[in-house]
């Protein structure tokens, strides 16, 4: 069989997974009678991709174009994920650089860009969206040719091949159409012509032992666990022994139970697989990402898979809270590490410590999204969690002690420019490069420590009313800078534990911005509104008025109370100080202080 493997790499929200879409739909990989016929962002399977609008997971697919299958590997566009992009992307053997004919190259593009080249590629780039009112193809053009200049490591890689799509009409051509309306004729013929005649093929070396490196793993209800991965060279029969082999040697050997190919989204039982193909395995019990199946008889390790080091920690433990164990069903230290252990095995991007102080777990992530979306599954799971305030990760290198740098890209209208430069200036950030274009749009590019960094994306989104774009870019650790002032203002901390009153919710909104409303169950300690100053102010949200028998002058004239500004889970991680805990259950997201009451705080709090 002639195979064809191809990952879409491309920044967040520049179109991946709906061209895959039109791949599948045009192909027709699905009868005209399926539902996924008349879905978008089908590859988007996950609840929390589904919502957040990005996809999270990569995942591979397979449409049949001509004599070739084609295997395509969809990837996240956001940094947080970039593990998932190292950990697949060895199962391709070219690349489709999809890039927004407006926005251009943009700080995930040079990333997943510089690991595509990495890892030999051949690329193919998409300029996609051409359709925009303030698309811009030649100038996008010249700014990628200049990302290859700074990213290639050698000739060969200069040389790629241009088309311009419409992915959302399922239209690519090989030259800029004029005035592109959505009736002009036009499929994605020209990709698929191009990808046939550019990508390598995958189907080689099929007479020599068999070998696959594990690239992803999945669970299946009857057969137990899967690897899955590209096989490398060889053929696997079903009932064929095979080695499991890392750089230490030899794991075991084990007896193949199932063997699975991908034929749309669906997995299909096969007999045999062959060189080039992407494939599923059952019959292992205990593997890894990055190990390699071999043959028994020539047991080759191939090289594990590289993952860039995590820069953010937080702290997650058991809910140790008033409250704790009313909501979750798995709510004790044992669950939770038994939870992240499971996670560790496909989440490559996370690091797992137990904290030799207590019951609790220090997990490594690659941002705070990364860690919020792990976070947000295990409280949908029925988790009840205890989450610190992220931290970014030290590196001690020649002495110095070094803090992970990032380069910022915000789009903003220049009417919100100075608030922006305000801000980044408080943050220690140095300005590195700014345009207009002619909708009066800034870009602004800053280089800027993570620690200073943390926090910042709910201030620019307040800051520009939601519209301000920013994503970022790993530079690498430098030496230590100085750290920004905190930007944040007190809690207002309840004082009582009980159901949240009117009465007590309009004395305390006069000190702050509240988080709850009415009928809310609270306790003492816990963080219920930010403070209008920059110290905590204790207020008692459970008072009740008092009722006498005697009217006064103004009696029944109310003053109502303002509507709460509740915090996401995002938001929540954003805002809470040293001093402060996160409570994460299936039904709550709540702040407290760490030492619930006023003597603990100011003994214990002044210690630490």
């Amino acid at each position: 069989m002639n195979i064809k493997n191809i990952a879409i790499i491309a920044h967040v929200d520049h179109g991946k997974t709906t061209l895959v879409d039109a791949l599948l739909k045009q192909t027709h990989t699905f009868r005209d009678n399926q539902k996924e016929m008349s879905e978008n962002l089908i590859m988007d399977s996950n609840d929390l991709e589904r919502e957040k609008g990005i996809t999270i997971l990569a995942k591979n697919t397979s449409v049949f174009y001509k004599d070739y299958k084609i295997n395509i590997v969809d990837t996240p566009g956001h940094a947080d994920f970039g593990g998932e992009v190292e950990r697949v992307i060895n199962m391709a053997s070219g690349a489709i650089l999809l890039v927004d004919a407006a926005e251009g190259p943009l700080p995930q593009t040079k990333f997943v860009l510089k690991k595509a080249l990495q890892a030999g590629l051949r690329i193919i780039l998409v300029i996609n969206k051409i359709d925009k009112k303030d698309a811009r193809c030649d100038e996008v053009i010249s700014d990628v040719e200049n990302l290859f200049l700074e990213l290639a490591e050698d000739d060969s890689s200069l040389n790629f091949s241009i088309l311009y799509a419409v992915g959302r009409d399922g239209k690519a051509f090989f030259s800029l159409p004029e005035n592109y309306s959505s009736d002009m004729p036009g499929d994605l013929s020209p990709l698929f012509e191009t990808i046939l005649k550019e990508v390598p093929d995958s189907s080689k070396d099929e007479e020599k032992p068999f070998q696959m490196l594990i690239s992803t793993l999945d669970y299946d209800n009857y057969v137990g666990k899967l690897c899955i991965g590209m096989v490398t060279r060889g053929k696997l029969q079903k009932n064929q022994s095979v080695a499991l082999v890392e750089e230490s040697g030899v794991k075991g050997t084990y007896r193949v139970q199932k063997l699975y190919t991908t034929e749309g989204l669906n997995r299909k039982e096969v007999e045999e697989v062959t060189a080039g193909d992407i494939v599923a395995v059952a019959g292992i019990p205990e593997l890894t990402i990055g190990q390699t199946l071999t043959d028994p008889s020539d047991p080759e390790a191939l090289p594990s898979i590289d993952i860039e080091d995590p820069t953010i920690k937080v702290t997650i433990g058991p809910n140790t809270s008033p409250f704790g164990g009313k909501e979750g069903k798995f709510c004790t230290s044992r669950q939770i590490k038994e939870r992240l252990t499971k996670e560790k095995e496909t989440n490559l991007g996370l690091r797992i410590e137990e904290d030799p102080e207590g019951v609790n777990f220090v997990v490594h992530g690659r941002g705070e999204l990364h860690l919020s979306v792990l976070i947000e599954t295990m409280r949908r799971e029925g988790f009840e969690l205890e989450i610190s305030k992220p931290q970014v990760i030290y590196k001690t290198i020649d002495g110095n002690v070094c803090e992970p740098f990032e380069e910022v890209t915000i789009d903003v209208h220049k009417d919100y420019m100075g608030a922006i430069t305000e801000e980044l200036g408080k943050r220690k950030g140095i300005m590195k490069d700014m345009s207009t274009d002619e909708n009066d749009n800034v870009r602004l590019v800053y280089k800027i420590s993570s620690q200073n960094l943390l926090g910042i994306r709910n201030t620019l989104l307040t800051t520009t009313r939601g519209t301000a774009l920013m994503s970022s870019y790993f530079l690498g650790y430098e030496p230590r800078g100085s750290k920004m002032d905190s930007t944040r203002n007190g809690a207002l901390i309840a004082t009582q534990t009980g159901p949240s009153l009117t009465y007590g919710l309009v004395n305390a909104q006069e000190r702050g911005t509240l988080f709850i409303g009415p009928g809310v169950e609270v306790y003492e300690g816990m963080v219920v509104g930010v403070s209008s100053r920059d110290l905590d102010i204790e207020v008692n949200v459970c008072k009740a008025k008092q009722l006498t028998n005697n009217r006064s002058s103004g009696e029944g004239v109310s003053i109502p109370i303002e509507p709460p500004s509740p915090l996401s889970l995002e938001q929540a991680l954003d805002f809470i100080n040293d001093d402060e805990l996160l409570e994460v259950t299936p039904k709550n997201i709540r702040i407290r202080k760490k030492y619930l009451t006023p003597g603990e705080r100011r003994t214990k709090g002044r210690k630490n």
